[in-house]
């Protein structure tokens, strides 16, 4: 019994140390744009040791988008900010489009800004999230606002 407690005390204090690396379920909700009535919005999360993640939302297919990549740092106890970019794509005007080999092209980026500040266990967050988005021409067309809490993924 006490080997246990031992080993599990040990396996919540690795976790807590951490910090972000890990990955990590999020939930997010924005207050302003186009996602603003979107109740499900979740991002899943990887951050890597050396200060890189990946990003990937569920829906990523409305419209098709690739994940988002991106770097990471600490900017005090307890506190971090990320910043990822995924890319736009454009919807086909006609099915032939897709048919002909052509379809979602690219249409643009968005560029996202997350401070974040994990609860002292390391096990979740709460973040403000600021996404920018800019069009095919390189210039910013809107900027949407959110409220993420994140939860780490375990076993």
């Amino acid at each position: 019994m006490l080997v246990a407690t031992l080993l599990a005390t040990i396996a919540v204090a690795q976790v807590g140390n951490q910090g972000l690396v890990g990955a990590w379920n999020s939930k997010v909700q924005f207050t302003n744009g186009a996602f603003k009535t979107v109740k499900d919005l979740e991002f899943l999360m990887v951050f890597n040791q050396g200060g890189t993640m990946v990003e990937s939302s569920n829906y990523d297919a409305a419209p098709p988008v690739p994940p988002a990549y991106g770097i990471w740092r600490k900017t005090g106890l307890h506190q971090y900010e990320a910043k990822y970019i995924f890319y736009v794509t454009k919807a086909p005007k006609k099915f032939e489009e897709i048919s002909g080999g052509g379809g979602w092209m690219p249409d643009g980026r968005g560029v996202l800004l997350e401070r974040i500040q994990m609860s002292s266990n390391g096990k979740s967050y709460r973040s403000k999230l600021t996404m920018k988005l800019y069009g095919a021409n390189g210039k910013l067309s809107e900027t949407w606002n959110a409220s993420c809490r994140g939860v780490r993924v375990t076993w």
